[in-house]
């Protein structure tokens, strides 16, 4: 069965309409990776598209049979990918790449692992996890869905998998004049893959903060590096030491820091209700050890915790006090804050936060929820390990 809306009875909600006329989506599981892949058929000038992750499966061909056949069209198209997270430690550079690059592709992969490859300085450590797609001139999408059949479903291409798990994520489609915003990201990305120097020149932030001097626009975008003193951290301890009413979280890799943690701690002793929805199962299993490590400090605090089950979770977003939504590539892990560059989108919007709050209610059917009596009584050896791993979550 297909990740998406036919898979759990989820039904696509509408799209949100902001004031200057942009129109935001909320996508769940494949359908994002259905609408992205239509979106690169449909375009007409321009492709710009960035990815942690572009496999060689049959999801990935599509998109690149898509993308040459648009650049053979007359199409500008420009793809970004991160050197480890598609070709992996040793692996050569897929056919694809080069099919896509005759075409007229221009292709580019990030921070390269074979220091021979490299045109400016070595950089392993620091990775490209940013989503994004940029279509024509009104077009955008981002969230936490890499290109491959693992979170497309079957929405994109057939599999020949014959068992594949079904993976829990979210992305946002965006049309009309705020999608602009993205491009600029993409923009300063390129320049950085193309120029190298500072990563600092890849980072934009732009309509964050909701108490900005004149406020904030409706739609906020934020692409952050990793740098010494990356604001990606205090910013979102800022946003959730606004909370007076909820925080919903659902978060794939769940290993924050301490400042973090406390800011949770404290909304939930204030009065906010506060709610994770954390991975049941995780591809990395230290990670979900890691995070694992913090439940009883959430809990004690009146933090609620509810496992998804069923799906490997990759989701990412928060929604604060049912007006402010961060959805994107960020978790909550010290490598987004301080190696990777991530991007996110921040939505001020009660419809759309609303939109969200149903979502997650949504996965509160499909999820087990861990209460403090119980989880005190977890194994020691659990325990053990849980405080081991987090003993290390900075190398996470």
């Amino acid at each position: 069965m297909a990740p998406g809306s036919e898979d759990d009875g989820w039904i696509v909600p509408p799209p949100v309409a902001l004031r200057d006329g942009t129109r935001i989506q909320l996508y769940k599981d494949g359908e994002a990776l259905r609408a992205a892949y239509e979106a690169i058929q449909s375009a007409q000038r321009r492709i710009f598209l960035e990815s942690y992750i572009f496999a060689d499966d049959e999801t990935g061909r599509a998109f690149a049979d898509a993308l040459a056949a648009k650049a053979q069209e007359g199409v500008r198209v420009y793809v970004i990918y991160d050197s480890f997270g598609t070709r992996g430690l040793t692996g050569a550079e897929p056919p694809m790449f080069r099919q896509m690059r005759h075409a007229g592709v221009r292709v580019q992969q990030f921070h390269p692992l074979r220091p021979w490859e490299c045109k400016f300085g070595w950089r392993p450590v620091n990775r490209d996890h940013r989503k994004l797609l940029l279509v024509d001139d009104d077009i955008a999408g981002l969230g936490g869905l890499n290109v491959g059949a693992e979170y497309a479903g079957s929405w994109v291409a057939p599999s020949s998998r014959e068992e594949c798990d079904l993976w829990r994520d979210n992305a946002i489609g965006i049309r009309g004049p705020s999608s602009r915003l993205f491009r600029q990201a993409f923009a300063r990305m390129w320049h950085y893959v193309m120029h190298g120097g500072r990563m600092h020149r890849a980072e934009f932030i732009d309509g964050i903060d909701p108490e900005s001097p004149g406020g904030a626009p409706e739609l906020g975008v934020f692409a952050s590096v990793p740098t010494l003193n990356s604001p990606l951290s205090p910013s979102l301890c800022k946003l959730m030491g606004r909370a007076r009413r909820s925080i919903l979280m659902t978060m794939a890799y769940f290993v924050p820091d301490d400042p973090l943690i406390e800011e949770l701690c404290k909304a939930a002793r204030r009065g906010a209700r506060v709610r994770l929805m954390l991975p049941g199962r995780c591809d990395v299993r230290a990670v979900h050890v890691a995070a694992r490590s913090f439940y009883e400090t959430l809990l004690s605090c009146g933090v609620e915790i509810h496992e998804r089950q069923g799906v490997v979770l990759h989701s990412k977003t928060m929604v604060v006090d049912g007006e402010t939504t961060v959805i994107g590539s960020t978790n909550l892990d010290y490598r987004s804050i301080e190696y990777n560059c991530e991007i996110s989108a921040v939505v001020h919007s009660a419809t759309f936060g609303q939109q969200m709050h149903q979502l997650f209610e949504h996965d509160v059917r499909f999820a087990k929820k861990i209460e403090l009596t119980a989880w005190r009584r977890r194994p020691w050896l659990d325990r053990c390990g849980q405080w081991a791993v987090s003993r290390a979550r900075y190398l996470l």
